[in-house]
Formats: C-alpha cells, sequence, structure tokens
C-alpha cells in the first residue's frame, strides 16, 4: 500500500512538472507568437550591418551623422511597433483616401516655403527643425493603395476596363513624383507592376504594357538628346543613362563616380580591408558612400563574404515575406507584401547593381543601410507591415 501510494505520489509530482514546463514554455512563446521571426530576424540584422557601416563612414565623412543615424532608427522602430498592432484591414476600403494621400505627398516638395533643394534635387521639405523626403513614405501609401485597388478583383482582373484603371490609378502618383525623382518613381512603378501581376492581370496585357512602356521610354530618352525637341529628362538624369553604357563619355562626374565605385567593390577582395579601412570609399574618391554608394563602401570593408552574407539577408527576408504572403488567404493583406517584397527587391537590385555596374546610376538607398533617416523610417515601417500581418492572419479574411 505504501509502495502504491508512493507511485501515485511520483507520478504526480512527475504530471505536474510536466504542466509547469509547459505553462512556462507557452509564457516564454507568448511574447514571440505575435512576431514572424524568419522575416524580423534578418531585417534586424541589416539594421546592425547598416550601424556598423554609417559607424566607418562618419568617421571620415561629415554627412555621414552617426547620431542622426541611430535617431533614424530610433524613430522607425518605434513606428514599426506601432504598425505592427495595427490591422491593416481598417485601410482595405480607403482607396480614394489614399489616391489624394499619394498625390500629396508627391507635390509637397512643390509648394513653395516647404520644399526645397538638396545637392541640385528639388525633393525634399522643410517643417520647421524638421526635414524630409515625402517620397520615401508616399512608398508605404502606394502599396496600400494599389492593394485596396487590386484586392477587389479577388485574383483574377477579367476585364480589360479593370487593368486600365487598375494602371490609372498608378499612373497619377508616378507621373508625379517622376518628374522631382527618377530613383523614386522606378521603386513607385516596381511597386504598382508587382501588385498589378500578382493580382491576376492576364499575360498579354502587362507584356502589350511592358513594350509600351520601353518605347515610350526610348522616346523620352531620345527627345532628350537632340536639341529643339522637348526635354523631359534632366540633364543629369541622361547623363546618368549614358554613363550605363559607356562611363568615358562624362569621365569627370557620373562617369567617374561608377568608376571609382566599381574599383572601390574589386578592392575589397575576398574578405575585405577591414573596418574603417575602405580607403576608396573613405578618402572621398567615392562620392556619397554613406548613401547612394553604400554598398561599395561596405565591400571595400568586408570583401566578397560580407557581401555574400549582406545579400544572403537580403534574400533571407525577402523570400520569408514571401512564403508569408503564400500562406495569407486575405487577398489584401496579400498584396500588402508583395507590395513590400517588391520595394525591397527593386531597391537591392539598383543599389548594388549601380555600383558593380550592371544598372543605371539612381538616387536609390540600400534598404536599412544607406545613411538617411527618412529612408531607414520607411524601411522599418514596412518591417512591421509584415509582422502585423503576421499577428493578425487568424482573423477573417
Amino acid at each position: 500500500m505504501a509502495r502504491e501510494l508512493k507511485e501515485i505520489l511520483t507520478l504526480g509530482t512527475k504530471g505536474s512538472a510536466r504542466r509547469a514546463a509547459a505553462a512556462h514554455a507557452s509564457r516564454l512563446a507568448g511574447p514571440l507568437s505575435g512576431l514572424y521571426l524568419s522575416q524580423l530576424i534578418p531585417a534586424l540584422l541589416l539594421v546592425v550591418i547598416g550601424v556598423i557601416t554609417i559607424w566607418s563612414a562618419s568617421i571620415s565623412i561629415p554627412e555621414a551623422n552617426f547620431v542622426s543615424h541611430l535617431a533614424g532608427i530610433a524613430i522607425g522602430l518605434v513606428a514599426a511597433v506601432l504598425v505592427w498592432r495595427y490591422d491593416m484591414r481598417a485601410l482595405s476600403s480607403m482607396t480614394t483616401v489614399l489616391f489624394v494621400l499619394a498625390c500629396i505627398l508627391m507635390v509637397l516638395p512643390r509648394i513653395p516655403g516647404l520644399g526645397y533643394e538638396v545637392n541640385g534635387m528639388m525633393g525634399w521639405v522643410r517643417l520647421g527643425p524638421v526635414r524630409f523626403q515625402p517620397s520615401e513614405p508616399s512608398k508605404i501609401v502606394v502599396i496600400f493603395l494599389m492593394a485596396s485597388a487590386a484586392a477587389q478583383y479577388n485574383g483574377k482582373i477579367e476585364t480589360f476596363r479593370d487593368y486600365a484603371r487598375l494602371c490609372g490609378t498608378l499612373l497619377v502618383p508616378l507621373l508625379l513624383i517622376m518628374t522631382l525623382d527618377l530613383g523614386t518613381g522606378l521603386v513607385i512603378f516596381f511597386i504598382g507592376a508587382t501588385i498589378i501581376i500578382v493580382s491576376g492581370a492576364p499575360r498579354t496585357w502587362v507584356l502589350l504594357t511592358i513594350a509600351l512602356i520601353v518605347g515610350v521610354a526610348a522616346l523620352v530618352i531620345i527627345t532628350s538628346m537632340i536639341d529643339g525637341l522637348p526635354h523631359i529628362l534632366k540633364e543629369y538624369q541622361l547623363n546618368r543613362l549614358i554613363v550605363f553604357v559607356d562611363p568615358d563619355v562624362d569621365p569627370t562626374n557620373n562617369g567617374y563616380n561608377l568608376t571609382q565605385a566599381m574599383i572601390a567593390v574589386g578592392s575589397g577582395g575576398f574578405f575585405g580591408k577591414g573596418f574603417g579601412n575602405a580607403t576608396q570609399a573613405l578618402n572621398g574618391f567615392v562620392p556619397e558612400a554613406q548613401t547612394d554608394f553604400v554598398f561599395s563602401l561596405f565591400a571595400e570593408q568586408f570583401g566578397f563574404v560580407g557581401s555574400l552574407v549582406l545579400l544572403s539577408l537580403f534574400t533571407w527576408m525577402i523570400v520569408s515575406t514571401v512564403l508569408l504572403a503564400m500562406k495569407t488567404e486575405s487577398m489584401y493583406m496579400r498584396l500588402i507584401l508583395v507590395g513590400c517584397v517588391g520595394m525591397w527587391t527593386f531597391q537591392v537590385l539598383e543599389n548594388v547593381g549601380m555600383c558593380l555596374g550592371i544598372m543605371p546610376i539612381t538616387g536609390i538607398p540600400l534598404p536599412f543601410v544607406s545613411y538617411g533617416s527618412s529612408s531607414m523610417v520607411v524601411q522599418l515601417v514596412s518591417v512591421g507591415i509584415v509582422q502585423s500581418v503576421w499577428r493578425h492572419r487568424q482573423k477573417a479574411a
């Protein structure tokens, strides 16, 4: 009898221990259950890499204000948490409001007393002591706008009229921003085009649209090169496209920038020169090494291996977001994720490709790495958007 009582007590003790362990594990998992770690971890690691890179830049480049960079990260993290807690479905029926907001952001730099130039580009707004680029938050607004407009077709656009309406929704803010910032315009175009394609646009219509865009782009470039015809492209924009084909055409300006960026990347070798030893980028040979050409700065310090790690983190983050989109039942939420993927993918390909000489020179920052508070806040908000989709994924679609 005593032995049986002892076994019962032992089993009870073990059962209590197991229940206590399960409860403890549940409490530990609770705070993390609302986080999509597969996307969050690489994003935060990219932020850390950006901090290290801008820290090295701040040693020699006065424009790379390290404190300002950290402040941008802090603001971005707070904004990301707020977005994470918010259910994005509340915006799914606000297409008109989002369209108006996108257009307002595009024209803000043109308002006298608000807009001003930085490095010859009229794309900044000053509100008291605060200055920012409205084109950056416009990327997020366009993601919501196009997702809202396209989600109503439930993954299949059946009439050309609906397809044309979607393209027109994108075209208006796109034309407004292209007159100010060609680089951001390309990002917004890629975001919108990706969402339209994934929303069920027939392949024939998409191919015809691409052919039309190529034709219009070629016409714009040709007319901008001939005296007496309307020059839609600004001179510096045209020069950037020309030196992509032949850097020697403009050896003292854009051609020089491209050549020096490529030299910096190549000089990093396999393992790089080490932190703070980027002799090309940090000694003034590579212009805007903390922003547009930040990949050259990073590659020179950390070499092929470091660059491979950097690109692997971007791939991890993008693929994990795609996988989440494939599992998301709500078409609106799925298209939001597609928009974020489009934004990251194009910016990474363009910024890295520009430094390697395989893409034209544009002022597109490298997500999470380039110096610039406006860009950093927007990129961290995009992380919050993905986390919000994950957190609210079990609610009704």
